[in-house]
């Protein structure tokens, strides 16, 4: 049986769903943000006949999110509910769940990244004496520094009120280091913190400081700051070059992350 969830359900919704809480950061997040009475958000749970949660299916906007552990799991009921949605659909997930939903998108754009996680201290550096967490008033130093980034360049994503936005509603934290003309060199980032887990993102250092170690002291002081209040790390990547340095800091890869994007 599937039915929409409530706010009655969030107790065992989070409980399922925490089984595995970095591949289900973005629900859980989405979940202790917007709670499920909101236009551009629904969600619906899939009940055994014990009434016994099965699977979940979260509309954020255009955006869906399946997810289930059980590789029976019939997804058919999740499917027409997708189907219904005209329109741009971005359907992402893990892979072993996504790819059961191809047939329905059969002329999506598909793209892949890999999906790591992080839960043990054993690997990451323990000399970053010079890391400093960012406030309000270092916005423009981030800002500055990611604009000199390829792949963060010419985009929004990291514009000066969007990064103060971030570090006022605490949805996510930055640490970085700094030169001595107090310019941001290098920076290790978090987004979509929930209670249980959080996403690195915005990862970079200015090219002229590469290859000093100074990325993986950023992460490594971000990372055991989370695990230390008891929460896992997770990352996406498909550049090889920063898989190395994950990997060596003691990211596991556990799963790949699909999305499929149908215009």
């Amino acid at each position: 049986m599937i039915r929409k969830l409530t706010e009655n359900d969030r107790q065992i919704v989070l409980e399922f769903l925490s089984q595995e809480a970095a591949i289900n950061l973005f629900i859980i997040g989405d979940i202790e943000n917007f709670g499920f009475d909101q236009d551009f958000q629904e969600l619906w749970g899939s009940f055994n006949n014990e009434e016994k949660i099965q699977g979940v299916l979260l509309r954020y906007h255009e955006s869906f999110i399946p997810y289930y552990k059980d590789k029976s799991f019939d997804c058919k009921g999740f499917k027409d509910i997708i189907l219904s949605n005209k329109g741009k659909v971005i359907l992402s997930g893990k892979e072993s769940v996504v790819e059961n939903f191809k047939d329905i998108l059969p002329e999506a754009t598909k793209k892949s990244t890999y999906f790591c996680e992080l839960r043990n201290k054993d690997k990451l550096l323990n000399e970053c004496e010079s890391i400093e967490i960012a406030q309000i008033e270092d916005a423009e130093k981030i800002y500055n520094l990611l604009e000199t980034i390829d792949e963060f360049n010419a985009t929004d994503t990291n514009s000066i009120e969007r990064i103060e936005n971030k570090l006022k509603a605490k949805s996510g934290r930055i640490y970085f280091m700094k030169n001595e003309h107090e310019e941001a060199i290098s920076v290790a980032q978090t987004d979509a913190e929930n209670r249980y887990s959080a996403m690195v993102v915005g990862v970079a250092t200015i090219k002229e400081y590469r290859h000093k170690g100074f990325m993986s002291q950023c992460l490594s002081k971000l990372c055991l700051d989370l695990l230390n209040e008891g929460k896992t790390l997770c990352l996406f990547y498909d550049n090889p070059e920063a898989g190395k340095v994950y990997h060596k800091l003691g990211f596991e890869t556990i799963e790949k992350w699909t999305m499929l994007i149908k215009l």
